[in-house]
């Protein structure tokens, strides 16, 4: 089995920054795909961004260029760097991980508030 272990959400203010971790542990084989979901009230879940293990990468055009996905293949954890937050991107964020063509995990979420 495969834990996601989300860290990094919170409070702040529109136009802060904030960072997003999550730690991948169990079974993780070598080619994989990491992201980014949210899902804000009354609202269904949503890709954010994503990025494979060779550094491939994706953004949901509501983020492109304010938001950056990144990892670190040797300890199974992917970043998500938020900057310029809008109230819009209010939202619990989930991490996700496929692996084996069809096998997803998720994690537990973290909450990510932007007053305005």
């Amino acid at each position: 089995q495969v834990q996601l272990v989300e860290s990094g959400g919170g409070l702040v203010q529109a136009g802060e920054s904030l960072r997003l971790s999550c730690a991948a542990s169990g079974r993780i084989v070598s080619f994989n795909v990491m992201g980014w979901y949210r899902q804000a009230p009354g609202k269904q879940r949503e890709l954010v961004a994503r990025i494979t293990s060779g550094g491939n990468t994706y953004y949901a055009d509501s983020v492109k260029g304010r938001f950056t996905i990144s990892r670190e293949n040797a300890k199974n954890t992917v970043y998500l760097q938020m900057n310029s937050l809008k109230p819009e991107d209010t939202a619990v964020y989930y991490c996700h991980l496929r692996q084996d063509v069809t096998d997803d995990y998720w994690g537990q979420g973290t909450q990510v508030t932007v007053s305005s």
